[in-house]
């Protein structure tokens, strides 16, 4: 079974080799990854080229002009993957907040559904610890407030650490997708569910990055936020 993850890069020179090694070392024997990469300032487009040299025909990198979001990004991968031979695609950040090692559990997950969710509020699941409390609280309440507008089965409605079978992906419109800060999940995810999907979610500890710069900001919890009342709209006829 050919897996192969999405991840999105913008300013992860510090990462990304180190991601790379270790997804590389996990027990899964076709794990592959595509970086996109968004014209990144420190090198990490030239990092990246550099990795696929070191892991032939296990990393690819695409190019993009600019600093054009995480959601076209994550198009961008996913309807190139579908142009190949991936059985399975997933999504995770390059900063190690996902654990990489949880990749096999997610695997072994989406034998019984079609999505499987890296998750941090279900039993076993876990936030920082160095997170001041408002933070937490804010992260809470914004899962609660998406799932409970639009009905989501998952209590990880914004976590970008997936999986998703290739037969499953062939079935969403991506083209409809309009969100493209960090709310794209929480559109992605409720996507997958109108059109009839099925998930499972596996407990995960989400940390704080060591290197580099967050790139979440009160503009992009703002768009999430009235973002998630049109959604409602845009996919009434599913």
């Amino acid at each position: 079974m050919k897996i192969t993850i999405v991840m999105p890069t913008y300013n992860e020179a510090e990462n990304l080799p180190k991601m790379a090694e270790t997804l590389f070392a996990l027990p899964l024997d076709d794990l592959n990854l595509l970086v996109v990469d968004d014209n990144s300032t420190d090198g990490t487009g030239i990092i990246a080229d550099k990795l696929a040299e070191q892991f032939p025909g296990k990393l690819s990198v695409i190019h993009r002009e600019g600093k054009l979001g995480l959601g076209s990004a994550y198009i961008h991968g996913f309807k190139h993957l579908l142009k190949g031979t991936s059985d399975v695609i997933g999504q995770m950040d390059a900063d190690f907040s996902h654990p990489p090692e949880k990749i096999v559990k997610l695997v072994e997950a989406l034998k019984s559904c079609d999505v499987a969710v890296g998750s941090r509020y279900i039993p076993g699941g876990s936030l920082d610890e160095h997170w001041p409390a408002w933070r937490k609280g804010l992260s809470t309440f914004a899962n609660f407030y998406a799932r409970t507008i639009l009905g989501l089965p998952i209590k990880d409605t914004t976590g970008a650490f997936r999986l998703i079978k290739r037969e499953a992906m062939l079935m969403l419109p991506l083209d409809r997708i309009r969100s493209n800060g960090y709310v794209f999940q929480v559109e992605l995810a409720y996507l997958k569910h109108k059109i009839g999907l099925s998930f499972k979610e596996v407990p995960i500890h989400f940390k704080e990055r060591e290197f580099g710069a967050s790139k979440m900001s009160f503009g992009i919890q703002m768009e999430a936020a009235l973002r998630v009342w049109s959604l409602l709209w845009q996919y009434r006829d599913l």
